[in-house]
């Protein structure tokens, strides 16, 4: 009779607990854990536990459904130590749309974006249409800059659409700068370098390689007012006298 009984009952799910009951069950997990439940738990109960659960959080790697306006507003305002932040858009075949993004997490000494072939670095978080409408997903640099003044390590290698235009957002808003890495950076000319070492006083590694680097770009830095440890220029066309202009100004250099 009791099995009958049982039978006739509608299935439970774990939605149909009680907030109070779910986040006594999540409070035994662990920082770590919680962001692999995230993937799958509701993303708006998800967001409601970071205030209590990540706001010791130092690390953080997000994986692409959980990037949303309303987690990285939670972030910045609960998560006050975070330091490192990996955003991982590998798997994305579209973003959510960040047009309302007004707040970002602003003690990050490390961030990092992985990037998927649908989505690309230039412009903003936000969608572009060509005439055969087909559409693009974007990561804005300019907008982006504003939310990290405390970044130390700044990682481009290899992102096709990267430019002195973004290098030079960059640089405008991370005086704490002590890394730079546009290796393979194919339309950086390094029209942007003269102002960026002039903001980024304390930088001390500086990758160029293979860019387009243009001689009367680098020619007009002054290297000799720089700290820099590490320069790497292989793979450029910069001419002999160039090279030699560069190195003989770097006082630094280990």
């Amino acid at each position: 009779m009791f099995d009958d009984q049982m039978q006739d009952l509608p299935p439970e799910t774990i939605e149909k607990l009680p907030d109070r009951v779910l986040q006594q069950i999540f409070s035994y997990l662990s920082a770590t854990q919680m962001l692999a439940v995230g993937r799958v738990a509701n993303l708006d109960y998800f967001t409601h536990l970071i205030g209590s659960r990540f706001t010791e959080l130092r690390n953080c790697e997000l994986a692409t459904d959980l990037i949303t306006p309303n987690v990285l507003h939670e972030m910045a305002n609960k998560c006050l130590k975070l330091q490192h932040l990996t955003l991982d858009f590998s798997t994305a075949m579209q973003l959510h749309d960040f047009t309302d993004l007004q707040i970002f997490p602003s003690r990050l000494k490390s961030l990092t974006l992985c990037l998927s072939e649908n989505i690309f670095l230039e412009g903003t978080y936000e969608k572009v249409e060509d005439e055969e409408e087909e559409v693009y997903e974007t990561v804005n640099v300019f907008k982006l800059k504003q939310f990290v003044p405390n970044l130390r390590v700044v990682n481009l290698w290899g992102v096709p659409f990267i430019t002195d235009d973004h290098v030079d957002a960059l640089s405008s808003n991370t005086a704490h700068l002590e890394c730079l890495c546009v290796n393979y950076c194919t339309k950086v000319t390094g029209s942007c370098l003269k102002l960026v070492l002039q903001r980024c006083k304390r930088l001390k590694s500086l990758f160029l390689a293979h860019a387009s680097l243009e001689n009367k770009y680098i020619q007009d830095v002054p290297w000799d007012k720089t700290q820099l440890e590490e320069l790497d220029i292989r793979g450029t066309e910069l001419s002999t006298d160039t090279i030699i202009s560069v190195l003989t100004r770097l006082q630094h250099l280990r």
